[in-house]
């Protein structure tokens, strides 16, 4: 598993990485968390801190309506998740180039 931490906390890791793609795929952040498991209410706390922890917001809510709400992803999550997805590929490329030389023969 790879977090990004800032200041002592983890701001993003898996959890949150499925969670925004959930949302992505579902335009709902109910939806995402009952896909992983996982209650409404933890899926907003996570969504809360991320908002508050980065610069710009990573998701926007829209509440109830004629057609119940939803909720979408800024270009800074996206970005995010890309960037999260690049340095997934590059640790996984140096931690196999690193225990390469303790296989058996």
């Amino acid at each position: 598993m790879l977090w990004i931490d800032y200041e002592g906390s983890r701001c993003f890791g898996p959890g949150r990485m499925q969670l925004l793609e959930g949302i992505a795929a579902s335009g709902s952040i109910n939806k995402a968390a009952k896909a992983m498991g996982m209650s409404y209410k933890k899926a907003w706390t996570m969504i809360t801190e991320m908002n508050e922890q980065f610069s710009q917001a990573m998701v926007i809510t829209q509440s109830g309506g004629k057609d119940g709400g939803g909720s979408v992803l800024t270009p800074q999550a996206t970005e995010l998740m890309a960037f999260h997805r690049q340095l997934r590929k590059k640790f996984a490329a140096f931690l196999e180039k690193e225990t390469a030389g303790l296989r058996q023969p």
